[in-house]
Order: C-alpha cells, then sequence, then structure tokens
C-alpha cells in the first residue's frame, strides 16, 4: 500500500514539473511583422479566404493550423488564429495580418519583437 502511494505521489510531482515546462515552453518572444496589401481574397496555406483588414489571423512556419495565439506588444494584446506559412524573410518567426498588427501597434514600427503565448492547439 505505502508504495503504491509513494508511486502516486512521484507521479504527481512528475505532472506538475512537466505541466510548468509546458507553459514555459509555450510562451515566447518572437520577431513578427504584418502582411496583407494585395494579398485580400487570396486562400492562406490552410485553404481560408485572407481577409486582412478584419480578420485576426498569423502566418506561422511551424504552429499547427487553427493555433491560437495571445500576442502582446508593448502595452496591447490581441489573439490571433494561424491559418497560413510564414513569413519567408528577414529571421521572422510570426507575420500578422493587418488588422491584428493595427491592433497592437505594430504597423508603425512594421518589423519588431512580440510576446507570443500559445492559448489552444
Amino acid at each position: 500500500m505505502k508504495s503504491c502511494l509513494k508511486m502516486l505521489l512521484v507521479a504527481g510531482a512528475f505532472a506538475v514539473s512537466l505541466a510548468a515546462f509546458q507553459d514555459d515552453a509555450l510562451a515566447d518572444t518572437q520577431l513578427a511583422s504584418w502582411y496583407g496589401p494585395g494579398l485580400e481574397g487570396n486562400l492562406t496555406a490552410s485553404g481560408d479566404v485572407f481577409e486582412p483588414y478584419t480578420e485576426y489571423t498569423a502566418a506561422s512556419p511551424y504552429l499547427p493550423f487553427g493555433t491560437d495565439l495571445l500576442v502582446t506588444y508593448g502595452d496591447y494584446s490581441v489573439v490571433v488564429e494561424v491559418t497560413d506559412r510564414g513569413p519567408y524573410t528577414g529571421g521572422r518567426e510570426l507575420d500578422l495580418s493587418a488588422a491584428a498588427a493595427e491592433e497592437i501597434g505594430l504597423t508603425y514600427t512594421g518589423v519588431d519583437y512580440v510576446d507570443v503565448e500559445v492559448l489552444d492547439y
């Protein structure tokens, strides 16, 4: 009985430490830019119609389509959904739709570091 209880305690401690590690892995600072002009109406890599001025979406080279992200720039945050692949230039890791970038003030600088937290896969 004692060994069973001991195993449960060890498993519980492992689960808690794993959850803490995963939370750290799901938050990151990434170099981001924005895109949209001339691309409205095109299909994204996920097959959605790209609406850069009305939808809060993002392109990521590796996150699964449908992943929700909390993107923070300075004092402003926006939730976006990964619907496309990219960016493909300048060491950037995330491309925001024009609407999402404008919401957080990224359109003024064009390219900058943002804090990214994965909300849901």
